[in-house]
């Protein structure tokens, strides 16, 4: 039943909150704003660098010092991305599995596409058919835009497709364009956030989406 797997990328393939943190507080103490615990980062993420920005920054922060903040977070990110992150343990051997029963597989990220895509190659080279961050004007996750482009990229259907993801952004993407969601809890969020918003599956190791996979045949 299931050929075709998209996958979010900060918390479901890669454990990259170290790295997001730490660039956050760099921002936030270059700047004289309070830092923020690793834990409190899990909540901030999954919505694109500017809205990031935005919750660590301290409230009323004016536009023009959020879009300094979201520069300079973007570009000392882009330079200690790969500092801590590394994938989850289990997540490579699952890929390489999935690739044996023959699946396709892209990523759907809210990271910035110039971060996703070098991001994905330097851990995962060779993996995916595709890979598609956040664009420019476009709608982010959970709306399904860029989700049918990578569909329609696979020649994906949305009956035989799994979206893979670790919060209920990723979650209400998967449902919003068809396809069943699974939900991960190795990464940023919790069991009753991904419940909340319908996840068809939860799943607690990466073994676990392979024998979804399997039992439905690839």
């Amino acid at each position: 039943m299931f050929d075709h797997i998209i996958f979010d990328l900060d918390g479901t393939l890669l454990n990259t909150i170290d790295d997001l943190a730490a660039a956050g507080n760099y921002v936030c103490a270059s700047r004289g704003w309070p830092v923020h615990t690793v834990d409190a980062y899990k909540h901030m993420v999954g919505n694109d660098i500017p809205k990031l920005v935005e919750r660590f920054a301290p409230a009323g922060t004016a536009g023009d010092a959020l879009a300094q903040a979201t520069a300079q977070f973007s570009a000392y990110y882009d330079a200690h991305k790969e500092d801590r992150t590394a994938p989850y343990p289990g997540v490579p051997e699952l890929l390489a599995a999935l690739k044996g029963l023959g699946a396709h597989m892209a990523v759907l990220s809210n990271k910035a596409h110039f971060l996703a895509g070098p991001v994905v190659e330097r851990y995962f080279p060779g993996v995916f058919e595709h890979v598609q961050g956040a664009l420019p004007d476009v709608p982010l996750k959970p709306d399904p835009t860029l989700l049918r482009r990578v569909m329609e990229e696979l020649g994906a259907s949305p009956e035989r497709t799994l979206f893979a993801g670790d919060s209920d952004v990723d979650v209400r993407t998967g449902k919003n364009g068809g396809l069943t969601a699974v939900g991960v809890l190795w990464g940023f969020r919790d069991r009753a956030e991904l419940e909340a918003a319908g996840a068809d599956h939860i799943i607690e190791r990466p073994e676990q989406m392979l024998a979804l996979v399997q039992e439905n045949g690839a």
